[in-house]
This record gives C-alpha cells, structure tokens and sequence, in this order.
C-alpha cells in the first residue's frame, strides 16, 4: 500500500508541476536561442499516459525486488542484526593504489593534453579513469589513510584524534560509495555549467574569432592567373554594393595569399598528408607579398631581397632559412604575430611567409601544389585566395541584407560573360551577422541544457546527502550512548561527532575541486573547438561556478542538518 500511495503522490504531482512549468521552461529556452515564436499551451495525453507507464513499471521493479529480498531474508537475523558488532573493514591495498594510479593517469592526460582533437580522442578516456578512481579511493584508500594514521602513536592517541580516527574508519567504510557519488556528481555539475556558461558568455569573442569582420569576401584561384587591378576592381565594385545598401563602412581589409597546412621538422615544410596527420606539428601556412602583407596589417616592413623570406608566427621561429619543395630560402627577419594566434589552439599555429613579389609568391605556390600532389598521389593545387575584410555600421538585420545583395550581385558578376576571369573564380561570402544568429541559437541551447542536467545532478546529490545524513543521524545516536558509557564528556562526544560528520561532508566537495583543476587544461582545448580561446573567461566561469555550488552545498549541508539533529535528539 505503500508503495501505491507513493505512485501516486509521485507522479501525480510530477506531472502537475511539469505541466505547470513546461511553458516557462520553453520561453526561457526560446528566449536563451533569440527564437521570436508564439507557444500553445497543451497538455499531451499521450505523455502523461506514457509517463504514468514508465513510472508503474519502475515501481511495480522495485516492489518485486523488495518482495525477493523479504522472502530470501532470515527473520531471526534481522531481530539480531543490530546488536551485532560491526566489523573493522580490511585494508584493500591494492584497490588503494589502483585508485591512486587511475587518477593520477586521468589527471595526467587532462594537464598534458596538447591540442583539441587529441582532447576529443582523451576526454571520455580520462573521465572513465577519475570515475573508477574515485571510487577506489573513496572505497579503499581512505580506509588505508586512516589506518595509517592509526599506526602512528603519537597522533592517533590523543584525545581529540582518538575517536575521530577510529569512528572515520568505520564511517567512510559505510559511507564510502555514496561519497564517491556526491563527489562524481558534484564534479558533472561544476563542468557542465561552467563550460556553457562560459560558451553562453564568451559569445562576442567566439564572433571575433571566428569572424575576423563584419563582412569577409574569399575570391579563391586555383590557376594563379589573377593580377592586383582585377583585385583592386573587385574590392571597388563589393564596396560600391555595401554603400549602396546604406551601410557606412568603418573598417577595411584585404590581402593575397597562398594558404597550406603543413608540417613542420626543424626548417623543413612537409606536405600533409592522411598517413602523418600529427596535429600538435600541423601549421598553417600562408604565403603574402611585401606589399600584400603591408596592405593587409597596415604596417611597414623592411625590403626583402630576391630568394629570401620573412616569417612572421607565434611563438617567433629563429630560424636562418626554411626549406620549401627543393629550395632552401634564406629568413632576413622574423617577428611575432600581434595578438594572439587563436590556431596555436588548435593545431600548431599560423606562419606567414613574406616574400618580395608576385612571382616570388607564384613560385612558392607551386611548389606547395607539387608537395601536395607528390603527398596525396593525386593532381591538387594550392589557392591564390583573395581576401576582402569590411566592418559596417547597422544592425544585424542590415548587415544580413546587405551580405545577401553582396551575393546576389557576385552571382550576377559570375554569369557576365565580360568578365571571363572572375567567371572561373569560387567565392564565398561571410557574414559575422549571420553568425551571430547560428552561435545565438546552438549557444542558448546549449546553456539551457547546461542549466537542465546541471540541475538534475544538483537534485540527485541533495537527494543523496539527505538519505545519508538521516542513516548517520540513527547510527549516531547508538555512538553516542556507547562513548558516553565509556566515560568520555559530552562536550568530547559533540566535538567527535560533529568532526567526523564535517570531514565526511566536505571531502566529496575538495575532492571534486580537485578534479575540476586537473580538468581546467583539458577542458579549456575543448572549448577551442567552438572558437573560444578566452582562458581567462573560463577561469573566471569556473571560479564563478564553484563559488555558487560551493554556497548550494553549504546550504544543503545546514537544511539537511536540522533532520540530523532532530534524531539525535539533544546530545549535539
């Protein structure tokens, strides 16, 4: 009957409260993803039905295993269960030191990854370690810990330590799972809502990052044919269009380059390919002229002599001379990318080759395109991009409709026989606008959903501490009649009590803080992949989140407390 009554309150009132919030919960989940849509309230019969079914055959699980348990029980053994003595439990060194290594493993992986398609391959193998790990140490190297401490005499008898050290031993032994729990689920939380609260807030430098201005037009030739008039034109006519839309252009960009990705061995360029795919020594390497280069950073170099290059990268290279293809080229300086170089997160980094001229630039290209058909055994060719950067006035929906008339009039610019030369060009145009409302959207989703699972492992833990502090409260009070008859004070009893049960309650939460450190490296090349490279942002996120479930727990820890009390009566 229980059992019955428990059924219904349970899903009669969770289908209550979930028909009742589910409409606030899809506004604020519209509102998170910038959605403009009006929300029907309805209420599914087919969903509550479901619901209702899913819940009565967990239940009706539950109840049957119950039943098992009765029937296989020994009555007489469970009358005398609770005046037997409880046992010390064993030493499991093994478990101890396997637990030490799996993490220590874990953590290794997490600080010393170097790149984020590494991280991806890593991160689930390095969860699975902590995971197995903590329950390990929780299980069997706190109980080794403790005993230690035992061993050691001139700690362990004195009378504070005493009691504590002797009383801990046996309450991580029937704690230690369901500690390991709460510090596995605390740890869930701080991730997941660190990360998506980092991704929902670093929305604007994932934009820049991403999108290096408002407008970005890519003329791509595979030919090379291309001369800086027809260029010249081309940035003229894509500006005409954008005044044209009355957009005030604030900020201009353009540049030529041969671009690559690389490998690098000592000075030597190596083509990449599918078999040598190291992404911690793949670079991306670009190509530009003296006055390419100047035009494109709006800043003066000195001359380049013929047959020798600058580099620019982050870090710097000191190098005397790179090898491309079969020719050694002489470096006359080399400077440091302003900036940050947002690649070095995701692959080695960016090295910006400065040649003297076009026909040096040329030259170079080619000898790319050899290196990939020569890597690939297949006929490939290395782009002469042609890159036009423009920042606007407007707001989003103008700068939408302005990248839309840039497209059109390409198109159009594309089918005018006239023009032959830019018929055979690819291009593409990029809107930052428009990939405002893409990273508005999955951001919010994905924030919503860092709230929501968040959430539900913040549920589950209190959940857990609760049942756990009202079994310690009921073991508690039993211990407290046996050290009182056994002549300590009750002050000496409160103090005991009230360390163990601190120490208890606090070690999933250092312990998860621990994780969280170890994890910060990794979890910061993760979100390298989403164009975030703002570490600080995330280090703040992170300190952010721990402070806030730090006050939650806290709280729980006060609310749940008062049960506690409550059974052990007035001897705390």
């Amino acid at each position: 009957m229980g059992n019955v009554f428990s059924f219904l309150i349970a899903v009669g009132g969770g289908l209550i409260l979930g028909i009742v919030f589910q409409k606030l919960l899809t506004m604020f989940l519209y509102r998170l993803t910038g959605l403009d849509a009006a929300i029907p309230f309805y209420i599914s019969g087919w969903g509550c039905l479901h619901t209702a079914e899913l819940f009565g055959a967990i239940y009706v699980c539950i109840l049957l295993y119950n039943l098992m348990q009765i029937r296989l029980s020994n009555p007489v053994e469970l009358l005398h269960s609770g005046s037997t003595g409880e046992r010390e439990p064993k030493t499991k060194i093994l478990q101890a030191v396997l637990g030490v290594v799996c993490i220590a493993a874990g953590y290794y992986m997490a600080i010393t990854v170097d790149n984020p398609v590494k991280a991806i391959t890593l991160f689930f193998v390095a969860v699975m370690l902590v995971i197995i790990g903590t329950y390990w140490l929780f299980n069997a190297g706190s109980i080794a810990f403790l005993k230690l401490l035992r061993k050691n005499k001139r700690y362990y008898y004195q009378t504070r330590h005493f009691t504590t050290v002797s009383g801990m031993i046996y309450r991580m032994k029937q704690n230690a799972v369901g500690l390991a729990n709460i510090c596995i689920l605390s740890t869930m939380v701080l991730v997941v809502i660190s990360m998506t609260v980092c991704m929902y807030a670093g929305l604007e430098d994932e934009l820049k990052t991403q999108y290096p201005a408002e407008l970005e037009v890519l003329f791509y030739d595979p030919d090379g044919q291309q001369d800086s008039g027809t260029f010249d034109r081309m940035t003229d006519e894509i500006e005409n269009v954008i005044k044209e839309n009355g957009r005030v252009i604030t900020g201009r960009q353009k540049g030529i380059y041969a671009g690559a990705a690389v490998m690098l061995s000592g000075n030597k360029v190596i083509a990449l390919d599918r078999s040598n795919m190291d992404f911690s020594n793949m670079y991306m390497l670009e190509v530009m002229t003296k006055q390419g280069f100047e035009e494109y950073m709006q800043e003066s170099i000195p001359d380049i002599s013929d047959g020798s290059v600058a580099i620019m990268a982050d870090p710097v290279y000191e190098l005397e001379s790179i090898v491309i293809g079969d020719d050694e080229y002489p470096v006359e300086q080399t400077m440091k990318i302003p900036g940050k170089d947002a690649m070095t997160e995701l692959v080695g980094g960016t090295v910006i080759v400065i040649v003297k001229d076009e026909t040096a630039l040329e030259k170079m290209r080619q000898q790319l395109s050899d290196m990939e058909t020569a890597a690939y055994g297949e006929d490939r060719k290395v782009d002469l991009t042609y890159m036009m950067n423009f920042d606007m006035s407007g707001s989003v929906e103008e700068k939408i409709a302005c990248a839309n008339a840039v497209r059109e009039h390409l198109n159009e610019w594309q089918n005018d026989e006239t023009n032959p030369q830019i018929m055979r060009l690819e291009y593409n145009v990029v809107s930052r606008a428009e990939g405002r409302i893409d990273y508005e959207s999955s951001n919010g989703g994905l924030f919503f959903l860092g709230l929501f699972l968040g959430s539900m492992f913040l549920m589950i833990t209190v959940l857990i501490i609760y049942y756990k502090q009202i079994s310690e409260g009921y073991e508690d009070k039993e211990r407290f009649a046996i050290m009182e008859k056994v002549g300590m004070s009750n002050a000496e009893v409160k103090a005991s009590i009230r360390s163990q049960v601190r120490t208890v309650f606090f070690l999933p939460l250092v312990t998860a803080a621990c994780h969280l450190a170890a994890a910060y490296p990794m979890l910061k090349k993760l979100l390298a992949l989403v164009a975030l490279y703002n570490g600080t942002l995330f280090a703040w996120c992170l300190a952010g989140t721990v402070l806030v479930f730090g006050l939650i727990y806290l709280a729980v820890f006060a609310v749940t407390s008062r049960s506690y009390y409550k059974i052990v009566g007035n001897q705390v």
